[in-house]
């Protein structure tokens, strides 16, 4: 995936530690979806895998950084966000991508339900941490 944030003078930033740094998370993201002109469906959409891989980030990465911004791609606007943590990375990444699988006490839908809700899912993980970015493009 191409990296949406080193090509946008606009990256917005938000630190997560807290759970309430995830809604601030969550309301940044829909703030560019709503802008950036993506219909009701798709805002929902990109705000749901922002929150669960939010959490992801917070419950199992210790926390880490948001990033986002509005992208242009030709005639096509959307959404990326990038998710960074400094955890301990994801050791199988094909079992965390299986529905149903957790390694926690959640449903085990954060990650793989977030890849099925954008339109690109990049998954980046290893010891020194795990990064997902994702876009949400509008139709």
């Amino acid at each position: 995936m191409r990296d949406y944030g080193a090509d946008s003078v606009s990256v917005t930033e938000v630190a997560v530690a807290t759970n309430g740094d995830v809604v601030k998370a969550r309301q940044m993201v829909r703030t560019l979806a709503q802008s950036s002109g993506l219909s009701l469906v798709h805002q929902t959409k990109l705000v749901t895998a922002a929150s669960e891989l939010g959490r992801n980030m917070l419950v199992h990465g210790g926390g880490g950084t948001v990033r986002a911004s509005a992208v242009v791609e030709g005639p096509r606007k959307g959404v990326w966000v990038e998710f960074a943590d400094h955890g301990p990375g994801i050791e199988d990444i094909g079992l965390a991508l299986t529905d149903g699988w957790t390694s926690g006490n959640g449903m085990g839908l954060g990650l793989s339900g977030a890849q099925r809700l954008v339109d690109e899912f990049d998954l980046d993980t290893g010891s020194s941490g795990t990064t997902v970015r994702i876009v949400k493009w509008g139709r």
